[in-house]
């Protein structure tokens, strides 16, 4: 078993893009890998880190000549951003380090190299190969450098040789290319061919910062003939608001996504990408073979980017929206002479397969210090750098996340699930591969994904293509095949059970006319069009579940209440699955009185919801028979989860869940019978479980 450690850092997307294709192509190779993807800032200061990104982003989009100044200090003074004084950091990393125990330690952010030999500089070797991966290009600013490494990755030639240049030795450099996603190493079905006359050319365009004029730049490409412009404007939902006015007098040449995953793939069917010079947006254009017309440059740390596509000759740097529209112009208009030339120069230096080379360059470092041969325990940190003393690991914190996630895989029950699951896909806050992550470290065994799907009849449905709040309906095939991609991931790397759902929104002007109902392991979309009734009946179709989200007054939460199903259960309650009994923190008590089949969840929407009601449900780990279960309402119990604060929590319901089963009676509330049944720690409200067991 190899175990690898990555340190990455929300300043940039590229230092985290990195660090996830690392991850994703050291878990696709055929050795036995744990691998630890850890932001050290935000482990250490959380509040504080997020207010330093937001005024790192402020600085790159509103004062880039000083944020460019900055970056050049930086680079005769490392000293300002090694983490010097910052006793947090050091904090963090030794315990991450005595946690893991790492084979190699691989940074994608230039201060953890001076990081970590500040603190082995008075103590042994390191107990670790050391591998850093520059995400600069040929502009490198020497904080990546200046404190060592054993091997550096750099995407390409001329980078390695500025690294030459400063004193690096030849065998510590490696040019292997930028670790873009393992998904560009496999390419489409439909690739672009030559957009000669008559053909539409194909431009994708990425906003990221600078929107205030794309309006009048994307006007001005749509005056060009035969170009089809696709348009991903992120989480900027005021921006995709205005610009959806603009789609309908073009002739569907206009095409609008918010925040996607599937980047590769349009990069690698488009003809061209208009986008600024990240340091992960310049690689991933070179990967997908697609020339970059590059329309923005944040001085310092962008210029090299932007050299690389000027110097290769697979685009163009532009200044100005009009220079911008020209150059495409040309693009579609002389034959394509101008696009072969790019293609043909680009297709020469792409390296779509970087972030599997890299992963094997890793697994070979980890040879190497096994060879060396390490100390059975890692040694204890210093304290002159401020480190807190931490305790020797017990042999349960020993336990490897691949045993852990065999051990998982093999479980029967009580098995911990969240049935209701928001992404950033609709208002959630994280994506797809985050929740998986947030729920597999904290040992859950089955999760549903249910964003929000919205008839397009009703008010919110004619929004839902202005707005963030539900899922669009241009990105719902993607929302499958991304689940159904990270469902692979979350069993592999947790045992843990994804399955695909949607929550179908029907609002209509009073509380008693809305109605929410979650569709739990889908596996085709399912039109948002029908009414409640065809709904379930395709929801049964698939053999998924139909579930009544919170169907009663809530009272914790702020949020529109929604009726409908309660009030016409006489018609809904034969055909519906399970009712919420629970969620988030409301109790619905007249679920327990109807004897109505029932699940708690937490209505996930950002971390901290993740402290809430959840199911327990004593059964094979499979998804038939966790669906089989739900619907027989056997082996059923909720509980208010509590994470770290409340250890043990599987453990006790396993306790609980070998006593005999406890009926729920008409003439009591569950939350008093529950009470009476477990004492007031057990209760619906306290620490414990509160376990109502239907047979």
């Amino acid at each position: 078993m190899k175990k690898i450690l990555i340190l990455t850092a929300g300043f940039g997307d590229g230092h985290n893009a990195a660090a996830r294709n690392v991850r994703d192509a050291l878990e696709q190779s055929p050795a036995e890998v744990e691998v630890t993807v850890a932001d050290l800032y935000e482990r250490s200061y959380k509040k504080l880190n997020i207010i330093a990104k937001q005024a790192y982003l402020g600085a790159v989009r509103y004062a880039p000549q000083l944020w460019g100044g900055f970056f050049k200090l930086l680079d005769h003074a490392p000293w300002l951003a090694d983490g010097r004084g910052m006793a947090g950091l050091h904090r963090s990393l030794s315990q991450l380090i005595e946690e893991t125990q790492p084979d190699c330690v691989v940074s994608t952010y230039p201060a953890y190299g001076q990081l970590i030999q500040s603190l082995y500089r008075d103590h042994c070797e390191r107990p670790f190969r050391l591998v850093t991966i520059i995400t600069d290009s040929r502009s490198v600013n020497s904080l990546w450098y200046r404190a060592g490494s054993d091997r550096f990755v750099v995407c390409d030639p001329a980078t390695a040789e500025v690294l030459r240049q400063a004193g690096v030795e030849e065998k510590a450099i490696a040019a292997l290319g930028f670790p873009v996603s393992p998904e560009f190493a496999v390419p489409p079905k439909e690739l672009p061919e030559c957009p000669t006359r008559g053909q539409r050319l194909r431009v994708l365009y990425v906003i990221n910062t600078g929107q205030k004029k794309c309006g009048k730049a994307i006007d001005r490409l749509l005056e060009i003939p035969n170009v089809e412009l696709t348009v991903t404007v992120g989480r900027y939902a005021e921006l995709k608001e205005k610009l959806a006015r603009r789609s309908q007098a073009h002739d569907g040449r206009l095409h609008l996504l918010g925040w996607t995953n599937q980047m590769p793939q349009l990069l690698m069917r488009s003809h061209v990408v208009i986008g600024k010079a990240g340091g992960a947006s310049v690689q991933e254009a070179i990967a997908a073979r697609c020339p970059m017309i590059i329309n923005q440059v944040i001085p310092g740390q962008e210029e090299g980017n932007a050299n690389i596509i000027r110097d290769a000759n697979i685009g163009v740097v532009a200044d100005g929206r009009k220079e911008v529209a020209r150059w495409v112009e040309r693009l579609a208009q002389d034959g394509g002479e101008q696009w072969l030339q790019w293609r043909r120069q680009i297709e020469k230096i792409s390296r779509p397969d970087a972030a599997l080379r890299i992963a094997a360059l890793i697994l070979e470092e980890c040879e190497a210090a096994n060879q060396v041969g390490r100390p059975e325990k890692f040694p204890a940190l210093p304290r002159a750098v401020n480190v807190l003393p931490t305790a020797i690991p017990t042999p349960s914190k020993m336990v490897t996340l691949a045993m852990r996630a065999q051990l998982a895989r093999n479980k029967t029950g009580p098995l911990l699930c969240d049935f209701h699951v928001h992404t950033n896909y609709s208002d959630g806050k994280l994506t797809v591969s985050e929740v998986v992550d947030f729920y597999g470290a904290r040992s859950f065994d089955c999760i549903c994904i249910t964003d929000h799907w919205t008839d397009p009849r009703r008010l919110i449905g004619k929004l839902a293509r202005l707005t963030p709040l539900t899922l669009s309906y241009d990105q719902v095939e993607e929302y499958f095949e991304v689940i159904a991609r990270e469902a692979k991931r979350a069993w592999r790397r947790y045992g843990m059970l994804l399955l695909t759902g949607l929550e179908f929104n029907k609002d209509g002007p009073t509380r008693k006319s809305s109605a929410h109902l979650l569709g739990v392991d889908l596996k085709l979309p399912i039109s948002p069009r029908h009414d409640l009734m065809e709904t379930i009946t395709r929801i049964h179709a698939q053999g998924g579940l139909a579930v009544a989200a919170h169907p009663h007054l809530m009272k914790s939460e702020w949020a529109k209440e929604t009726l409908y199903l309660w009030d016409n259960q006489d018609k809904f309650a034969p055909v519906i699955d399970a009712w919420e009994i629970a969620n988030r923190n409301n109790l619905f008590t007249p679920v327990s009185l109807r004897r109505l089949p029932f699940l708690a969840n937490s209505d996930f929407h950002k971390p901290k919801h993740i402290y809430s009601w959840k199911t327990l449900l004593n059964c094979e780990k499979e998804a038939e028979a966790i669906k089989a279960c739900i619907r027989r309402n056997e082996n059923v119990s909720i509980t208010l989860y509590r994470g770290e604060e409340t250890p043990g929590v599987v453990e006790v319901a396993s306790q609980m869940l070998e006593q005999p089963p406890l009926p729920f009676s008409r003439g009591a509330s569950a939350a008093k019978q529950l009470a009476n049944a477990f004492g007031p720690r057990s209760s619906p409200m306290g620490d414990g479980l509160a376990s109502g067991v239907r047979r």
